[in-house]
């Protein structure tokens, strides 16, 4: 196994959380007076944080607000409809077993993304989950991935990021990781994918375990 360490994004990589996210933002905006967004113009601004997507939809002065209503809702309702993705389960399962460290690498709160990894019983496969507001940092810059490696104990040089995103380009290229696989199962086509230097592009995660584990 070329890598020892496989670092996954959550939304769009291994669970599909778009309608909670959805509901939670179409809660969030109609009580300050704008309407509820679309699903796809969620989509596109989900990635970067909820502070950074949030900046995307109501102005500056609204932010706190904004935040204010939308944090205790989410908290509320979001392992209302999450769902994990076909083959995540089986992916890090067998990755598991043959002694590759897998961890997830998320810009989700980290509460949020440690409710969720427990609630679908992903957490016992898992020797972390790092999230927003466990360091300063978020992705990509690189000292939350240097903080994720260093408690991990992992090399970068032997490190995989599997993800779905820019972000998460950005983020195996700015910490000089091994690679950047990415899946279109969430935010990005493949095209997209491939013009931000995706080194490798998949349909979905079960593709991915047939080139890691077969």
């Amino acid at each position: 196994m070329r890598f020892r360490t496989v670092l996954f994004d959550l939304d769009g990589t291994l669970i599909d959380h778009l309608s909670a996210i959805h509901r939670s933002y179409s809660h969030t905006l109609p009580q300050l007076g704008y309407p509820a967004p679309t699903r796809e113009q969620v989509r596109r601004v989900i990635g970067g944080g909820l502070t950074h997507a949030m900046r995307q939809l109501v102005p500056p002065e609204k932010l706190e607000a904004a935040l204010a209503i939308y944090r205790p809702y989410w908290d509320r309702t979001m392992l209302d409809d999450v769902v994990l993705l076909d083959g995540a389960r089986e992916l890090i399962g067998e990755l598991t077993a043959r002694g590759v460290t897998c961890a997830v690498f998320t810009n989700k709160h980290a509460t949020s993304a440690r409710r969720l990894c427990e609630h679908l019983g992903l957490t016992p496969h898992l020797r972390g989950v790092f999230g927003a507001t466990d360091t300063p940092w978020i992705k990509p810059q690189p000292e939350f991935t240097t903080h994720v490696l260093a408690a991990l104990n992992a090399e970068a040089d032997t490190t995989l990021l599997v993800g779905d995103s820019p972000f998460d380009i950005a983020t195996a290229r700015e910490g000089r990781l091994a690679a950047c696989w990415t899946v279109t199962t969430g935010t990005h086509t493949g095209d997209e994918l491939r013009r931000n230097g995706a080194d490798r592009v998949f349909a979905n995660l079960d593709a991915i375990r047939r080139e890691l584990t077969e």
